[in-house]
């Protein structure tokens, strides 16, 4: 690197401890892990700190009244900052705008008070979590036996941000600030969709009343489990694909924003791959959770499942659709509550639970019909989820830009409503 590229970097940043007057850090006394009620004082969980968001409800109730500590109180507008946790998640930053009060910080939640006079704190925040910092705590950050990172606070006084006066940060804020309305008015939109989607789903099952056949599942479905993983083939038989674990398989949708591959052998490619409208149910976690799934769309060609997924193939007498409306209802989730296994952690089922749960079958002309307004409201979600995730991008790279002194103005059309 020349001399004079090493000057350029040397002024456009400087070190985060120019913009601090200091970092307070808190405690972490006995407490339990559940959330402090009303006039309780709880303890934050490194949880708490979320990429740009901050989570209240993520503490530990503190019962004895020795370990609280009124000075380690989580204030409205502090900046918070992980200092221990996952490879992935340590050094997180976030703005605590209204933290619920009697909140304690934890020896592994930190308090970066910023110098007023030379820095927002808003702007610090935004700095700490372009993908350039997040790099540098990932590099810094030392390991434990426990598989979690740390990151000292001489280390992250130590990380280099962008340099901006206090006009340009409050510039760069104010663009960010501006998506964010944006995105909030559309979030609010999508949280009533939600509710009109809840309602008519309800609404579509209440006709269980009208004399709707109960069924056991595997009358009208074929019930499988996936791939067994830990001992994968070797050889020219082989063939390795993408496959959902558990993790991938969410309540009411599936999440592919990262899959694992597989090695298994050619031959049974067939037996284990998902075919679009499979509908795939997890077989553990926790009780109210137990049973929680969605409807394969097929966006991979070829996707394989592990065998803590239980994939659930209709015959001609059930719609996929009206199948997983009936499994994440109030009856169907109590059903697999009834029938779980609990142990000290985990909950699960089994594939003859599964195939042993009773559903209504109603015609498939009239599963038709109750489904038809449901799925015109998911196709609005999906519009508006789409055209945030698009935002979200834009906003990025705006604010991007900005920290990297790139542009200094923000095109109207790119926060601009959707017609």
């Amino acid at each position: 690197m020349s001399e004079d590229v090493r000057a350029s970097k040397s002024a456009d940043y400087l070190a985060l401890d120019h913009y601090l007057s200091a970092i307070d850090t808190g405690k972490s006394p006995a407490a339990e892990n559940t959330p402090a009620g009303d006039g309780e004082w709880g303890v934050l969980k490194v949880s708490a700190v979320q990429e740009g968001w901050f989570q209240s409800r993520e503490n530990k109730v503190i019962r004895n009244a020795v370990h609280i500590h009124p000075r380690f109180e989580v204030r409205p507008g502090d900046l918070l900052m992980t200092r221990a946790n996952t490879e992935v998640l340590v050094g997180l930053a976030c703005i605590a705008e209204t933290p619920s009060p009697r909140l304690m910080l934890s020896d592994k939640t930190l308090r970066l008070v910023v110098n007023e006079e030379v820095a927002d704190s808003a702007f610090v925040a935004l700095a700490l979590l372009r993908p350039a910092t997040r790099n540098q705590v990932r590099a810094m950050a030392t390991g434990t036996s426990a598989g979690m990172k740390n990151i000292s606070q001489r280390q992250i006084r130590r990380l280099m941000v962008p340099r901006a006066s206090l006009e340009q940060q409050r510039r760069i804020v104010a663009v960010h600030a501006a998506f964010e309305r944006r995105i909030g008015a559309l979030e609010q939109v999508l949280s009533k969709l939600d509710v009109a989607r809840e309602a008519l789903s309800a609404q579509a099952l209440g006709g269980q009343g009208e004399g709707w056949p109960l069924r056991p599942l595997d009358e009208v479905a074929a019930v499988a489990a996936g791939v067994t993983l830990g001992s994968e083939p070797v050889g020219e038989g082989t063939i390795e694909l993408p496959y959902l674990r558990v993790a991938n398989v969410l309540d009411g949708r599936i999440d592919t924003a990262e899959v694992k591959s597989v090695r298994i052998l050619r031959a049974q490619r067939e037996r284990f791959a998902l075919r679009k409208g499979d509908l795939l149910l997890t077989e553990g976690g926790d009780l109210d959770k137990l049973g929680r799934g969605a409807v394969w769309d097929g966006r991979i060609d070829v996707c394989l499942y592990q065998n803590h997924v239980f994939r659930v193939r209709c015959g001609a007498r059930m719609l996929p659709d009206f199948l997983a409306l009936y499994t994440s209802s109030t009856e169907g989730r109590a059903y697999f509550q009834r029938v779980g296994k609990q142990t000290t952690n985990l909950a699960s089922i089994n594939s003859t639970q599964v195939k042993k749960m009773p559903v209504p079958v109603p015609p498939i002309e009239e599963q038709e019909r109750l489904l038809s307004p449901i799925h015109s409201v998911r196709s609005r979600i999906s519009v508006v989820e789409r055209h945030i995730a698009k935002l979200r991008v834009v906003q990025q790279g705006a604010v991007e830009d900005l920290l990297g002194g790139k542009t200094k103005t923000l095109s109207q059309r790119q926060v601009a409503p959707t017609r």
